[in-house]
């Protein structure tokens, strides 16, 4: 009995050690199906492709092209970007492939009996199905399967391009930039327009080239805060739409039904053969109206808080825009872009500076150019470190046109080494506690911190009383 037993117990090993055999046996023939590969498995030249769908997860999409480019199958209002179809087919124009396993009994070991997403695309002629299968860690690549019985493992992930939403697909209205700007006209809650004038009459100084036309008259704008504006258009958030086939309700939900403000930017640009072309940009910029409603004049905004909507024209695209890019744009009048510096000219043309302070008048004569410039009281050089860096100090904290009611502080004529020689003459008035009232050639500009007046009436007073 213990003898049989003992065969029993050898025929069972026997029986186990065959099976593990013929399984190595298996695994080995097996492994050599696993090739390294680097080779070229699939090519689909990107135009000649005509359909394309995909299945991610819950989400499905389809697009076809036609004449007019790419559509969207679910919505022909949808405005399609074709760029972003073709970046989409731009991996199977030479797909490679790391390794190529071949004659797959088992898909779902690789993640592909239930892939994670799956490509269909055609030419017209032939079509073509990608199944996207489990991304191996280890060798930080994707299986993928052509329906031709092999798996592949593909270094460039096609799952990083399709799980995108349907509005990574959307053709957003583009900004220009504005660079070579001839005109910028505002209404709504601004009415005036800039011009372009490299040579204007109205100005001290050579840089200015933007002019607003008021009603009153021309005024020289500072061009740093002009250029700062336009990038500012040209570098509006353009992405998170409201909606890409507005109806009219929709425009009045957004307050672009009427405008607060409505930018329009006449603008030069080259084309690919460098040939000049004119084209303008029209922009237009709302509050939520009943947000709008409720804001009280005066009221300091908080960016975060407000709610605000931008559209390109006659676009059918609406945009929310941020609190803060709202802002920066409604700041457009005349005041907002204009030169906050009292003194209307580079002191640097400054040739001559007579100085009424408290009845008695000190002229001081400039010599030199640039570095070598030294100021003179008479035949002595002065100290002039002080005054220049008060005279820089002059500052509109708000503008006015409101007239002096009070004592002078102290007024100023400079003589300028600029064509015809012209002066321009600068009065300071006591206004209140804080501030000063400023006088320019005898129109009331603005109001300026009444510190900086002080200095400067320090600085001229270390000078004649030294």
């Amino acid at each position: 009995m213990k003898r049989y037993k003992r065969i029993g117990i050898l025929l069972l090993a026997l029986v186990v050690v065959c099976a593990v055999t013929f399984a190595v046996s298996r695994y080995e023939e097996y492994k050599e199906q696993i090739s390294v590969s680097g080779q070229v498995v699939l090519e689909i030249p990107v135009q000649s492709v005509q359909t394309l769908s995909w299945e991610y997860n819950d989400q499905s999409f389809s697009f076809q092209k036609g004449e007019d480019g790419w559509s969207y199958d679910a919505d022909s209002a949808f405005p399609v970007d074709d760029g972003e179809i073709e970046a989409l087919l731009a991996p199977f124009e030479a797909l490679s492939a790391a390794f190529i396993i071949e004659d797959v009994e088992d898909y779902g070991q690789y993640g592909l009996s239930d892939p994670i997403c799956t490509i269909t695309l055609s030419d017209g002629e032939q079509t073509w199905e990608i199944t996207l299968g489990d991304f191996s860690a280890m060798d930080s690549q994707r299986y993928l399967s052509l329906g031709d019985g092999n798996v592949y493992l593909v270094e460039d992930d096609p799952v990083d391009l399709y799980s995108t939403q349907l509005s990574g697909l959307i053709l957003h209205d583009a900004l220009p930039e504005l660079r070579q700007v001839s005109a910028i006209t505002f209404s709504g809650e601004q009415g005036y327009s800039i011009t372009y004038e490299e040579e204007g009459q109205n100005t001290y100084r050579a840089q200015d080239v933007y002019f607003a036309q008021l009603s009153g008259g021309t005024l020289p704008l500072d061009t740093d805060l002009v250029e700062d504006y336009l990038s500012a258009i040209s570098g509006l958030d353009l992405e998170d739409y409201v909606t890409y086939n507005a109806t009219e309700d929709e425009v009045a939900q957004c307050g672009l039904d009427e405008p607060e403000l409505t930018i329009s930017v006449d603008y030069t640009w080259e084309d690919e053969d460098g040939e000049s072309l004119s084209d303008t940009l029209v922009l237009h910029i709302s509050r939520d109206p009943e947000q709008a409603a409720g804001a009280e004049d005066g009221e300091e905004e908080n960016a975060d808080a407000i709610t605000a909507y931008a559209r390109v024209g006659d676009s059918q695209i609406l945009y929310q825009i941020s609190g803060e890019e709202y802002l920066t744009l409604m700041a457009a009048s005349s005041d907002d872009l204009r030169h906050r510096e009292v003194i209307p000219a580079d002191l640097e043309n400054v040739t001559a500076l007579d100085i009424t302070l408290e009845g008695e008048t000190y002229t001081l004569t400039v010599q030199g150019e640039d570095d070598e410039r030294v100021f003179l009281l008479g035949e002595e050089e002065i100290d002039s470190g002080d005054l220049v860096s008060a005279l820089e100090g002059l500052s509109a904290d708000s503008f006015t046109d409101e007239a002096p009611t009070q004592k002078e502080e102290i007024s100023l004529t400079l003589t300028l080494d600029l064509e015809g020689t012209p002066t321009v003459d600068v009065t300071l008035y006591r206004y209140d506690g804080s501030t000063c009232l400023a006088v320019v050639d005898g129109e009331t500009v603005s109001l300026v911190a009444r510190s900086a007046v002080v200095d400067l009436i320090e600085a001229v007073n270390a000078i004649v009383l030294d």
